[in-house]
């Protein structure tokens, strides 16, 4: 599963098949470690509203299902490259009628989630840095799955990228 992924020092190097784009997402993901920036007592709340934690944890918990069902979905075309794999087939079933990009979509969910959860405007920024981060690298990752895939231009043009209705995250022309 693992296997062929491409990742390679030069590509680190050079982006060559979307390396930084993979780097920006990932140190996004791990600035979410950060505390909460204001902390909710700095606008004077001694505790965070219960309902507003409940939504952001119940949508951090249906991030990491969507993840599961893609990941398994995905099988042996997983890649956290943005330059399909070789060989690789498209997958059209399951969470990926939904959403072409539904990893993206659990990403999102995650953060959302955080943000919500812990009442922080940092994380809601690191949120928006994701969504811009991840809009590109689903463009990117689209350029190369139309070359390896002529059916993709149907799919894509039927299925929602990342979120329905959402400009930078739905796309479909």
């Amino acid at each position: 599963m693992f296997s062929g992924w491409g990742l390679s020092w030069g590509g680190w190097l050079d982006n060559r098949r979307g390396e930084w784009w993979l780097l920006a997402q990932l140190l996004l993901i791990t600035a979410h470690l950060l505390p909460p920036w204001p902390a909710p007592a700095d606008w004077g709340l001694n505790i965070w509203p219960r309902p507003v934690f409940v939504v952001g944890v119940v949508l951090l918990l249906s991030g990491f299902i969507v993840a599961a069902q893609a990941f398994a979905a995905l099988g042996s075309s997983l890649s956290p490259l943005p330059e399909a794999k070789q060989g690789n087939r498209l997958i059209s079933q399951g969470p990926y009628q939904r959403c072409r990009h539904p990893m993206y979509e659990a990403v999102l969910l995650c953060s959302l989630g955080v943000a919500l959860a812990i009442g922080s405007l940092l994380h809601l920024l690191l949120l928006l840095g994701l969504v811009a981060v991840l809009g590109g690298k689903a463009r990117r990752e689209e350029r190369s799955l139309l070359l390896l895939h002529p059916d993709y231009a149907v799919y894509r043009s039927s299925t929602p990228a990342i979120a329905a209705g959402l400009p930078w995250l739905d796309w479909r022309n």
